[in-house]
């Protein structure tokens, strides 16, 4: 238990009101449970060039923020990305349970101002070395980032907090980023949280409200790798003199820059990667390409990691916990507004919807259409309300166009596509628009060797030479 350290600490607090100024802030606690502390941290280069904290509550908060600011007091930025909850119990001779809770919020606060002046301030002292490894606090970034090698740092983006969502389920919670940071340290690595909240809602979110507004099925994902999360992961690699940033997504890569498909198929995430750039691509690296689920599980089993056996998420990670019509009504004023479900060749209405917006191209479950033989949406208007049912054999097509085409390689490469991330690459060419226009944003369309069920507008295309991704394009 904690020994005189604590009463030193207590008495003269290290820290307490000194924040310096051009530093960055962190903040943990509030309302709920009576405790609340602000870090603020500065960074000058590679070092920290300052730290206090303000405390509203218990004493044992007061010693916490005075521990932290002494373990900043001159450190590396990488020394001060490993600062813990047991490493700030240990500097007082430990922590009663009931005490515990103080550590853990002001390790919050802590990080959250180093994430974010590392990221605006921090520049690295010397010659790039290690790398940067992402963890969502899973089983297969925490596989990635133990192949990582030496001198790796480990950070944990932030997201999305909302309390309509389940924090325990998502990825990029709070709750998340703390699981992530605990691991990464019971690893022995520095671990970074970046707070992308803002960016994510801009970049992400608002874009996937509004795209069903549009009556259109987006993909976030690939719009949150491609535009947001990676490049920002990047960025702060720069900072840390990081030369590439290590990730658990299954893909590979070819030597000039561009993704490969994962050796098992069933887990490939190279669709969700496909947006991003080719110079993004050639300083990422992909440890758990070449592996299998099975074989990344008995990896961390024999590192004996807590998260061996965690199942992996399901949802996308801003709607764990909640449903997409809850969300949407939440966060984008889309309400449930009932409207016919008409079937497409007569007119006839045969039931009722939710809201146009909610359905998608080719669903076929949650209709409530009884018919004599399976229906499936084949049109959607939002402006109207309507839902257009018919038999499957109207969704098939051998053409697909697309919008917003982005090519690596010549239009003559492609020889596959892949239209949903489930999907298995089918059999295809691509035919640029009018004149042989191919440039980046213009439109084509994929002729496929042979028919498949549409996929919905709004969906990602990924445009396959054999098993490496040569281009990207948008459901038109």
């Amino acid at each position: 238990m904690a020994d005189w350290r604590y009463e030193e600490h207590l008495r003269s607090p290290v820290g307490r009101g000194a924040l310096p100024p051009g530093g960055h802030d962190g903040v943990a606690g509030g309302a709920a449970c009576g405790d609340l502390v602000r870090v603020v941290v500065a960074v000058d280069g590679a070092r920290i060039a300052g730290a206090g904290f303000v405390a509203e509550g218990c004493g044992a908060l007061t010693v916490c923020g005075s521990v932290a600011c002494e373990l900043l007091d001159g450190a590396s930025v990488r020394d001060a990305a490993r600062v813990s909850v047991a490493a700030v119990c240990d500097e007082v001779g430990g922590l009663t349970p009931g005490k515990l809770h103080a550590a853990e919020l002001v390790v919050d606060a802590l990080h959250r101002a180093l994430g974010a002046a590392v990221a605006a301030d921090a520049a690295p002292d010397g010659p790039a070395r290690g790398t940067l490894a992402a963890m969502s606090g899973g089983v297969d970034s925490a596989v990635a980032a133990l192949q990582a090698g030496p001198d790796a740092v480990a950070v944990t983006l932030e997201l999305w907090r909302d309390p309509e969502n389940d924090a325990e389920s998502s990825c990029c919670s709070h709750s998340a980023v703390r699981r992530a940071r605990d691991l990464a340290h019971r690893m022995g690595m520095p671990h970074l949280t970046l707070d992308l909240r803002d960016a994510f809602r801009d970049g992400v979110v608002t874009p996937w409200i509004e795209d069903h507004r549009n009556g259109l099925t987006p993909n976030p994902c690939v719009r949150c790798n491609g535009n947001v999360r990676l490049d920002a992961m990047l960025e702060l690699a720069d900072r840390l003199g990081c030369a590439t940033l290590t990730t658990g997504h299954y893909a590979r890569t070819t030597d000039d820059g561009l993704l490969r498909l994962a050796t098992d198929q069933a887990k490939d995430q190279a669709y969700m990667l496909a947006g991003l750039r080719p110079s993004s691509i050639a300083r990422m690296r992909f440890p758990l390409g070449g592996l299998r689920k099975p074989q990344v599980r008995a990896l961390a089993e024999d590192a004996d990691l807590p998260v061996a056996r965690t199942p992996d998420s399901q949802d996308l990670c801003f709607l764990a916990g909640t449903g997409r019509p809850a969300f949407l009504a939440r966060h984008g004023g889309l309400e449930s507004r009932p409207g016919p479900i008409r079937d497409a060749d007569t007119g006839e209405t045969l039931g009722e919807h939710r809201g146009a917006h909610l359905y998608t191209l080719g669903q076929r479950r949650g209709l409530g259409v009884a018919a004599g033989e399976p229906r499936y949406v084949v049109g959607t208007d939002v402006t109207e309300n309507v839902v257009l049912v018919g038999p499957r054999e109207r969704l098939m097509t051998d053409r697909v166009t697309l919008r917003d085409v982005v090519l690596h390689r010549e239009p003559w490469c492609v020889d596959a596509v892949k239209l949903r991330y489930k999907q298995p690459p089918r059999r295809a060419r691509i035919v640029p628009a009018a004149d042989g226009e191919a440039g980046a944003g213009a439109p084509a369309t994929v002729v496929l060797e042979e028919p498949l069920l549409q996929a919905a507008p709004g969906q990602t295309a990924m445009l396959l030479d054999g098993d490496v991704v040569v281009g990207t394009g948008v459901l038109a």
